[in-house]
Order: C-alpha cells, then structure tokens, then sequence
C-alpha cells in the first residue's frame, strides 16, 4: 500500500473548507465540488491556480514554507494536521519503501518504566505501534492473553492497531472504542507522513484497511491526530469496569517511541487497578 501524498491530502482537505468558512459569497451559484474550487484556494492562499494545481498534481517539487503556512491557514489545519501538510511535502518523487530495522527501546525509557512499578500501568511503544515493553499491570490491563515476554522479541511484538482493530477481544473491552479508533487512525496517519518510506508501516495500514471495515473507513476519511493524552474505558474481563487517562510521554533519546501510562479516574478505578496489581503479584 502506498502512503498518502501531498496531492491527496491537499485536495482532501479542500474538499472539507466550504465558501462561507472563509468568507467568501457565491450568489447562489450551483457548485460542482464540496468545498473550494483550486481558484478559490489558490487566491486566498496567494499562490497562482496553475502552481497550486501543480502542487495536487505532486508536479510541483518542494513547496516553500510560506507556501505551506498560506496553505494550511486558509484549509484552518491546526497543529497536527499542519505538521502532516509539511511532512507530506518534503517527501520527493524518487521515494521508495525500505524495509526498517527493528526498534529497540532505549535504556533510559526502560529505566523509567521499571521506576513506576506495577501500581500503575504503563507500556512502550514503537512508531508503529508495536509494544516495545511493558510493566505486568499494563500487560495485564490491555492483553493478558499475550505472553508477558513477548515484546523482547522483534518477530512477536504485540501490535496495539492490531489488536484495537482486528481482535474481538480487545474492542469488546473498550467502552469507548469508537472515540479511540479515531485517535488510533489520526495518529497512524500522522506517523505515515513522518515516516512515508517505511515498508512496515505501509503494510500495517494494508492489512488494517483489508481486514477492518471500521479502519478503511476512517482511514478514507482523512483526518490526523496526535496522541497525548485522553480517557480509556475498559470492561476488563477479571476486575470489571476501568476508567483510565492515558498520558503519552515522549522520549528525547528515541522521539518514535513512547512511554504511554495509565492513571485511574475516580475511586472505583483506583480500586480496580490495585487489585489487578495484586493478581500479578505488585
């Protein structure tokens, strides 16, 4: 599956931006098209209609920065989906997939998930998604059905879009789950523009549109997302329910990789967790 281009994105975001969001009147004309014409935008963005076809053409080369920020505040992206607008736009022509090395975590990250112990879940994550390490709670919070030592070893490494999108299990146990999808999918495809030539990213995005309606559809729609912080509902089979926040730490020695922890959200939560803690012996 080929990642996204700057072309698609530019013209998929177009489509969402009518006249009146920015201003404009148009007398009752009958239009053709969702949202802006190429003209329309290109006027407002100060670019010729003949560059700016160019650019969702992918004929244009590299865009300029001013360019970019014109573009990206006229289309009212905010700061995810104008960091995905630049990202798209330094990926060159002559790009292909490569197959990536695998991802190690990094000792300092390691040192600082061991340094939370088991009261709190937490867990280490690739670029991907692909869980790096993780403490007993947060195994046993999200996938105690997966061999504990499993993300030691790159060939088994759970895949958290893996399981969100293609185990009945895992999306059984969210009560949230549709809030959370989008996430899943906003965030996959901020990372794809990132990253546009990993071979591994682009069949995980394949597989997930092939095997997961839900995904493709989401996927079509278009949007971007970080992922930093947001609530977790879980229906966990051995301690019932679980209200968690999940806050994302970044890692400045290995900024792919995230230390994503879990904290409770109310009393009963708190209680839920200590004895899921107490199952694994913390």
């Amino acid at each position: 599956m080929q990642l996204e281009s700057l072309g698609a994105y530019l013209k998929a975001r177009r489509d969402r931006v009518t006249p009146a969001d920015v201003g404009l009147r148009t007398y009752g004309a009958t239009r053709r098209v969702p949202g802006l014409r190429r003209e329309e935008l290109a006027h407002l963005a100060g670019v010729s209609v003949g560059y700016y076809t160019r650019l969702e053409q992918d004929q244009a080369g590299l865009a300029s920065d001013q360019v970019l920020g014109a573009l990206a505040g006229v289309l009212r992206l905010d700061a995810a989906e104008s960091a995905h607008l630049r990202n798209l736009a330094r990926r060159t022509a002559t790009s292909r997939l490569v197959r990536p090395e695998p991802e190690h975590p990094h000792p300092r990250v390691l040192a600082l998930l061991s340094s939370l112990g088991e009261s709190m879940p937490a867990l280490v994550l690739g670029r991907r998604g692909d869980v790096l390490a993780w403490n007993r709670t947060g195994h046993a919070l999200h996938a105690a059905h997966v061999d504990f030592g499993a993300p030691a070893d790159p060939d088994r490494r759970p895949s958290m879009p893996r399981m969100f999108f293609l185990n009945p299990l895992t999306r059984d146990s969210l009560r949230n789950w549709d809030e959370l999808a989008r996430t899943h999918v906003g965030y996959l495809r901020l990372t794809a523009g990132r990253y546009p030539d990993d071979a591994a990213l682009a069949e995980l995005i394949g597989e997930l549109a092939m095997g997961s309606g839900d995904f493709a559809r989401l996927w079509a729609e278009g949007d971007v997302a970080d992922c930093t912080t947001g609530p977790m509902r879980l229906s966990h089979p051995t301690v019932g329910r679980v209200d968690v926040d999940y806050q994302v730490w970044l890692q400045p020695d290995s900024p792919d990789h995230r230390l994503e922890v879990y904290t409770p959200d109310g009393a009963a939560s708190s209680d839920a967790l200590r004895l899921l803690a107490a199952e694994v012996g913390a």
